[in-house]
Parts: C-alpha cells; sequence; structure tokens
C-alpha cells in the first residue's frame, strides 16, 4: 500500500505525519530539527512512502537535501499557492503535515521547485548582494534628501557615489548634519567594497550557461544581472508559457475581475522577488540608452506614474528574457515594441 508524509517544518522542530491511501493516519510525532532523527522516524515507512512533503520555509536546505540523499522521494509544497480547508475552527502542526499528505495523495499539491544544490549557495551569495545593494540605496537617498533640504538642490546618486569622507565637511555647516554626511558616505563606500567582493567571487567560479548566454543581448542585462537571472530561474522549461514566467517574476497585476469589475486581489508575494528585483533593474538601466525603451517608458509614465512605468517595462523584458532563454535566440526589439 502506497503511504504519503508531510513535515510541518519550523525553526527549531518539525511534525511528521504519516497517511495511506485511505488518509488513515499511521503515525504522527514532533521532533527537533536533527536529520538523524527524522530518518529514523520515517525508516519504518521507507519501503511504501511514495513521497515526503516538506514544506517549503526558509530554513528546508538541511531535510530537503538529507532526505534525497538518503533515498527519499521529495515534494517541496509551495506555501503561498496552498488552499486550506476552511471548515476546521483549529488548526495546529499536526493538522498541517497531514493536510500536506493529503494533498499530495490527491495529486493537487502546489509545488515549489527544488533548485539544485551545487548551485544553490552561489544563487544565495548573489541574494546577498541584492541586499547590500538596496541597503546603499537606502543611504544614497539618505544623503541624497538632507542636502535637498538643507541647499535647496538635487545631487545625483552619481556624484554622491563619488564623494569621500572628507567631502562631508564640504556638504555642510552643522556638525551634525557633517556627522550623519560622514556616516552616510562610510557605509556607501564599505557596501561597494562588499559588492564587489561578491561579484568578483561569483564571477571568478560561475559562468553563464549556454542556454542563458543571449541574455546579454537583453537590454540593461549585463553580466551579474544575466548570472542573477540564470540562477534563479534554473530550468526555463518549468514555465509552460510566457505567462507562468511572467507571473513568478512578479511582473504582473494581482487582481480578481468581474465583469470587468475588481472583485479583490491575489497573494502579491506569489513568486519570485528575486527575479522581480533584477527585471527592474534592467529596466531602470535600459530606459536610459535604447530610443525605443525611452519612448515606451514615457508614454507610460505619461498614463500613470513612474512606478507603473517601471513595472511595465520590466515585464515587457521579462516576456523578452523567457523566449530569449527558452528558444535560445537573441532579443529582437522589433517584437517587443512593434
Amino acid at each position: 500500500m502506497k503511504l504519503y508524509a508531510g513535515i510541518d517544518l519550523h525553526s527549531s522542530n518539525n511534525f511528521i505525519g504519516v497517511i495511506n491511501e485511505k488518509d488513515e493516519r499511521l503515525f504522527q510525532k514532533k521532533m527537533p530539527n536533527e536529520l538523524n532523527q527524522v530518518l529514523a522516524a520515517l525508516n519504518p515507512f521507507k519501503k511504501e512512502l511514495e513521497s515526503i512533503v516538506v514544506e517549503s520555509t526558509y530554513n528546508w536546505y538541511w531535510l530537503v537535501d538529507g532526505l534525497m540523499e538518503n533515498g527519499y522521494k521529495v515534494n517541496l509544497a509551495n506555501p503561498n499557492a496552498i488552499q486550506q480547508y476552511e471548515g476546521r475552527k483549529h488548526r495546529d502542526d499536526k493538522w498541517d503535515s497531514f493536510w500536506l499528505a493529503h494533498l499530495k495523495r490527491l495529486d493537487i499539491l502546489p509545488e515549489g521547485y527544488i533548485y539544485p544544490k551545487d548551485e544553490r549557495h552561489v544563487r544565495d551569495a548573489l541574494r546577498r548582494r541584492q541586499l547590500f545593494v538596496q541597503h546603499r540605496t537606502s543611504h544614497i537617498l539618505s544623503l541624497q534628501s538632507a542636502i535637498t533640504r538643507n541647499h535647496g538642490y538635487k545631487m545625483s546618486v552619481r556624484e554622491i557615489k563619488r564623494l569621500n569622507d572628507s567631502d562631508a565637511s564640504n556638504l555642510f555647516n552643522d556638525p551634525f548634519l557633517i556627522m550623519t554626511a560622514r556616516n552616510n558616505i562610510s557605509v556607501i563606500r564599505f557596501l561597494d567594497n562588499k559588492i564587489d567582493e561578491i561579484e568578483s567571487e561569483v564571477l571568478s567560479h560561475t559562468k553563464l550557461r549556454p542556454e542563458f548566454d543571449k541574455l546579454l543581448t537583453v537590454p540593461g542585462i549585463g553580466k551579474i544581472l544575466g548570472l542573477t537571472i540564470m540562477l534563479e530561474v534554473g530550468d526555463i522549461r518549468r514555465f509552460p508559457t510566457v505567462g507562468n514566467y511572467s507571473s513568478y517574476c512578479r511582473a504582473v497585476k494581482s487582481i480578481r475581475l468581474s465583469d470587468n469589475k475588481k472583485k479583490g486581489e491575489g497573494n502579491k508575494k506569489n513568486g519570485n522577488k528575486y527575479l522581480s528585483w533584477a527585471y527592474v533593474e534592467a529596466a531602470n538601466a535600459a530606459k536610459r540608452s535604447y530610443p525605443e525603451i525611452t519612448s515606451f517608458y514615457e508614454r507610460k509614465k505619461a498614463k500613470r506614474n513612474n512606478i507603473v512605468a517601471i513595472k511595465a517595462l520590466s515585464n515587457k523584458l521579462a516576456r523578452a528574457s523567457y523566449y530569449v532563454m527558452r528558444d535560445k535566440v537573441s532579443y529582437n526589439a522589433e517584437k517587443l515594441f512593434r
């Protein structure tokens, strides 16, 4: 008889539930996050276990890798897409673990992607780079705002990036403003170095695979963004259509309509936030250098605002990238902006 297991995973413990084809509960236990104990609990059911479902939390690597290395078939559940049963008043870890197994038994489990272990750590390094870039931007904007408030003019981002600690005393007269500016400049310089360090290490160890080489022909995408997209996508074949890919990149609206009227919104967090960021970065770079892209951006901006225009452009670039990766062809502006 086929058996199915669900594991509700938390930061320090997990709950295992095992069911059979008749949805009968055969085993349930809460235990600490120690692989040997998890394997010992599952071992009596190993021969009959059809699948083990693990919830895709932030700390799933050790458990999924350990189970797969010991011969178990593992499915990663996408918690954002799982439909919960609303008829129960009480839910807990035990219920969640059996619910995961139940969904797999019915073959209706929304699954996440188990990214290949060999490239996972490089991908995570680029994710840390993105975090540093965002922190650097916040300090740049903070200093830029202080200059505008006190002097009435706006210093460009490029000029701020060129500042040194000694320049703080030339920007302001007040000692507290000088101290704040010096701190901003110091942090910007520090993050510059860390970002360069990560980029250097990644570029020396990882190259674009042949199927992703053409990404560099897409406007706004350089080597680092190309590697970011490659490492976040993994296998482009897991997206059957361009709409699936665009949705995964969070490049489309999450909205429910009926009779052309808005009836609600879906889960805006469903998708990959790192790909969303990558295409927004590409859009910001592309709109400065390509006439047809600048024209598209300005039209959208005139109708709505800058944020909507950038998101619309990022969606265009995401859709173009999908065909570039899937068909292994170069970017064609005429197809995108005809």
